[in-house]
């Protein structure tokens, strides 16, 4: 499930950094024509890195993978699959309101995705396992899941507040889910001390 999930995004970063917008020209001034095409590539390469990151610390935790893991895996990169195509509609349309709107849709159904796959893997293990007190209950995944749906409807009054809702979700994930991180550590420690 990692590896394909790896493949998946990988090719979805490639797909994405194919679709940037050359300037026609050498000038400065004709770079700046390439600057939506530029800022939604950017955009979309952080939020699918975030993925990446949580993704890969989460998959690590678990000690089995299941039917209904491998169907929600493929649920989150059904979304994520959608980042080149709305991004690309974005940026060639100079961040249009209706653009912005599908494209916060499309983050808040990956982030659905995202809640959906984890809640599923702590099912399996329990939600007394240790990875069940771990995610605990995820406020920071559902506040982010709110904002995207938020920035929905924002788009179409105020584009560039949504686009700011969206790029403050994505600052806040910068850094990995440390509690997932923590958690992979103390399995190894336990682990090693079982030697």
């Amino acid at each position: 499930m990692e590896a394909f999930s790896d493949g998946v995004i990988a090719i979805l970063i490639t797909i994405m950094v194919l679709q940037l917008r050359q300037p026609h020209g050498s000038s400065f001034a004709q770079l700046r024509t390439s600057f939506p095409s530029l800022l939604a590539y950017v955009l979309s390469f952080v939020n699918i890195a975030i993925y990446w990151n949580n993704h890969h610390h989460l998959l690590k935790a678990i000690p089995m993978v299941t039917g209904a893991m491998l169907w929600a895996n493929l649920n989150l990169l059904f979304w994520l699959s959608l980042f080149p195509f709305t991004t690309a509609w974005m940026s060639e349309n100079g961040f249009a309101a209706t653009t912005v709107a599908v494209y916060g849709l499309v983050l808040a159904l990956a982030a659905l995705a995202y809640f959906i796959l984890q809640v599923i893997i702590v099912r399996a293990d329990g939600p007394d396992s240790r990875l069940g007190r771990v995610l605990g209950r995820d406020l920071k995944g559902k506040l982010s899941f709110a904002s995207f749906v938020v920035s929905v409807p924002l788009a179409l009054v105020w584009r560039w507040a949504s686009i700011a809702v969206i790029i403050a979700v994505s600052v806040s994930w910068l850094i990995p889910d440390r509690r997932v991180e923590f958690y992979i550590r103390s399995i190894a420690r336990d682990h090693d001390t079982d030697r």
